[in-house]
């Protein structure tokens, strides 16, 4: 008999038992006191886990609870439900505690839980969310092509091939068969550039495999100007799909077909009218000033401008002055916008002594545009030397940082030309969204019957598109890019001489 009552000896093996117990149930409760307590120091708390979107912790969505050795933790949002066994804890940070787990069929896995409002917890959740996307992404490639294997998947970045880590890229294979693919969750006007240049570099290095096409996995509501391109590009030179996704984490195949009507208009062109006898006065004298150029603008007022910077704008009855912000200018103010132009004469000038000045660097384009409108045959022979509009047919939903004429050639046929003063990667998607509406509306005619060019007779066949840029700053890409433009897409690019400031000299054309 035991010592206690009766009770047969335990022995050396129940008392080892039962401190196994209790040190697995100490473990437990400090697990649960670290994560409470984590929990309850965040100002906003998150859950995340990889793969996933985050399921946002409140008082009435989330709960912990501790079984005896165990602690288990669910969390619930409209989108899913979770319920997950903390196993330990992997590391804690400022603002963030990553667990161990196990989730269902004893898998191991990660759980982490961050402060969004911690010093660091915006990095972390904005590293996070992208992580969260690529697997997203993987899983809707893998849907895509079942029966293939996704041989790669990466956001990393590689400069010497123009590869960002803004976007997950991933190459699909089956036999000698392969697909590119690459997603966006921001950025989606910008996802195809860089899905050509994903394309065109898998194809210089998988010489084994035969790459067919590119996959493009966007957010639904933002893919309209992705389908728009991807009608002229050539489909010879590849296939293309779009998979749209919505928040709940399912997508659909896009039908190109379905996108053809454009987001574009054509305002009226109005011929700028008599000045009254008090703006009269004032714009002789600023036009007097040496190096201001009059730029008539299509809603009738007229731009004064210095070497593309504009400064002042008539119109008939009330002169703007000021860069940037403008003001209502005065009989008395004549002495003070002339000076002003006087200044920008000496700043804005190829012979400047200070290349730094911000009013010298300040915006190249314009200044690029400038010298193209003074020198346009020097340009290309073929173009009239006037008029020459800008920004015509306008876009709706923002600005755009490139410069867009239109000119025209003798024989009536519409010429679209591209500004850039500097290196930009997007330069040929730019002007493709440029040209696509310059050919929608002069296929029906739209710049006659509103005004312009007035006496001549336009075609209504597609525009031709020239690319202008000093010669070392197309981006190395470019060319790439434009390899895969439809045929119908007559494309020239231009290079300048790197003094075009002093004089716009051709220094080379590419045609296609």
């Amino acid at each position: 008999m035991g010592a206690f009552g009766g009770l047969p000896d335990a022995g050396p093996h129940l008392f080892q038992t039962m401190s196994e117990h209790s040190n697995q149930y100490t473990v437990a409760a400090s697990l649960t006191e670290a994560i409470g307590g984590f929990i309850g120091r965040c100002r906003r708390p998150v859950l995340i886990e990889p793969g996933y979107d985050p399921v946002p912790l409140t008082a009435d969505s989330y709960a912990l609870e501790q079984r005896e050795d165990s602690v288990t933790l669910e969390a619930w949002s409209e989108q899913r439900n979770l319920s997950r066994r903390v196993v330990g804890i992997e590391g804690e940070t400022r603002g963030r505690l990553a667990l161990s787990v196990e989730r269902f069929g004893k898998k191991a896995g990660i759980l982490i839980l961050l402060d969004q409002e911690a010093p660091r917890g915006v990095e972390t959740a904005r590293r996070l969310s992208r992580l969260t996307f690529r697997e997203r992404f993987r899983r809707a490639v893998a849907r895509r092509f079942p029966g293939w294997r996704v041989a790669e998947l990466t956001m990393e970045t590689d400069l010497a091939h123009t590869l960002t880590s803004n976007f997950p890229r991933a190459l699909v294979r089956k036999g000698a068969t392969a697909w590119a693919a690459i997603g966006a969750e921001h950025e989606a006007d910008a996802v195809l550039t860089h899905g050509l240049i994903w394309l065109d570099y898998l194809r210089a290095r998988e010489r084994r495999h035969f790459i067919e096409g590119l996959l493009l996995y966007l957010p639904a509501g933002r893919e309209r100007t992705t389908c728009l391109r991807l009608r002229w590009l050539n489909p010879r030179a590849a296939q293309y799909e779009v998979l749209a996704f919505t928040g709940d984490g399912y997508e659909d195949a896009v039908d190109l077909r379905d996108y053809g009507n454009l987001d574009t208009r054509v305002e009226t062109c109005r011929e700028y009218a008599e000045w009254s006898s008090e703006i009269q006065p004032l714009v002789e004298r600023l036009r007097a000033v040496p190096g201001v150029e009059c730029l008539p603008r299509g809603d009738g007022s007229v731009g004064l401008r210095v070497r593309g910077l504009e400064f002042a704008r008539a119109t008939p009855d009330r002169l703007l002055w000021g860069i940037g912000t403008k003001r209502p200018a005065r009989a008395s103010n004549a002495d003070e916008i002339a000076c002003l132009a006087e200044q920008l004469g000496r700043f804005r000038s190829d012979g400047a002594r200070d290349r730094g000045h911000p009013l010298y660097q300040r915006n190249p384009e314009a200044w690029l545009e400038s010298q193209v409108r003074a020198n346009l045959r020097e340009l290309d022979p073929r173009l009239d030397p006037a008029p020459v509009y800008g920004q015509v047919p306008q876009f709706t939903g923002g600005e755009r940082d490139v410069i867009d004429l239109l000119a025209v050639n003798g024989d009536g046929r519409l010429v679209v030309i591209e500004l850039k003063a500097t290196e930009d990667v997007h330069l040929p998607m730019q002007a493709l969204d440029y040209w696509i509406r310059v050919r929608w509306h002069a296929a029906r005619g739209d710049f006659g019957a509103n005004g312009y060019f007035r006496g001549m007779n336009l075609r209504t066949d597609a525009p031709r598109l020239l690319l202008a840029a000093p010669a070392l700053e197309f981006h190395p890409t470019n060319e790439k890019v434009l390899r895969y433009f439809a045929p119908e897409v007559e494309v020239e690019r231009i290079g300048v001489g790197m003094e075009w400031r002093r004089e716009l000299k051709v220094m080379f054309r590419y045609r296609g």
